[in-house]
């Protein structure tokens, strides 16, 4: 499922944020107290008003796809050994291409509610369209 800026929908289930207040001026640590928590009841409906979708392609995968166009470009005028070592890099990295293919991105939405609350860079699978 992919949501749409526009569409209205709804949340999945029952959710709880909860926000953070650091208790030192240094940026470096990670101590804090918790600031407090909203729960939004599920059902709660509003307005999709973006969706982000966050591709994550390995080295191993950028580099199959320039190798592979190296070969299908150039390939045939090529000398039979560099050819022959250019096919057998590609090979070596099509498992990590088919493994990249097969990924479904993460999909992220900003939701204005019906209530005025904005929910931003949550996940897309929390929400079912209305």
């Amino acid at each position: 499922m992919t949501l749409k800026v526009g569409q209205r929908v709804k949340l999945a289930a029952d959710t709880r944020l909860t926000d953070w207040v650091a208790t030192t001026e240094d940026p470096s640590t990670s101590t804090g107290t918790v600031a407090g928590s909203l729960s939004l009841a599920a059902g709660t409906e509003g307005t999709v008003e973006r969706v982000v979708a966050h591709e994550h392609q390995s080295q191993e995968a950028r580099e199959y796809e320039r190798l592979k166009s190296l070969l299908d470009a150039f390939g045939q005028d090529m000398p039979t050994e560099s050819r022959r070592q250019l096919e057998e890099q590609v090979g070596s990295l099509e498992p990590e291409w088919i493994a990249y293919q097969e990924q479904r991105p993460r999909v992220t939405v900003r939701v204005r509610f019906d209530n005025g609350f904005i929910l931003d860079d949550a996940r897309e699978d929390v929400f079912t369209p209305v």
